[in-house]
């Protein structure tokens, strides 16, 4: 099977030897996605911020590939505390709805760029 890369300028840039996404068939593998700002590369402050801005950026590849957060079903968050994760409950309900993706949550020592939370997804077109 045949497998294109997906890049948009909404999301941040890769900042290593990775794509933004995958797409093998109608299966689309999103990448990683901190808490980084698309325009200025920078990271945003405080958990909250953080949270809302994976959820923008996993949300803007998505679209780049002809997708939305509704066609996600397979979701991974990395906390580096995971005291933090019903802010990611409470924040993920606000860009996706039910039938929810299946999930993990996982505590990490540290992530890319001081980041607090990190997200990667599995999506299904058509």
């Amino acid at each position: 099977m045949k497998r294109s890369i997906i890049q948009t300028s909404d999301a941040p840039a890769a900042i290593g030897t990775y794509s933004q996404a995958v797409r093998v068939g109608n299966t689309v593998y999103l990448s990683g996605q901190i808490g980084l700002d698309p325009v200025s590369m920078q990271l945003v402050e405080g958990i909250e911020t953080q949270i809302h801005q994976v959820f923008r950026n996993l949300a803007a590849v998505a679209a780049a590939a002809g997708g939305s957060l509704a066609d996600v079903v397979k979701l991974n968050v990395f906390l580096v505390d995971l005291a933090d994760f019903p802010k990611v409950n409470e924040i993920m309900a606000q860009y996706c709805s039910t039938p929810y993706p299946a999930r993990a949550a996982v505590g990490v020592a540290a992530l890319p760029r001081g980041a607090l939370v990190e997200a990667d997804a599995v999506m299904v077109t058509g």
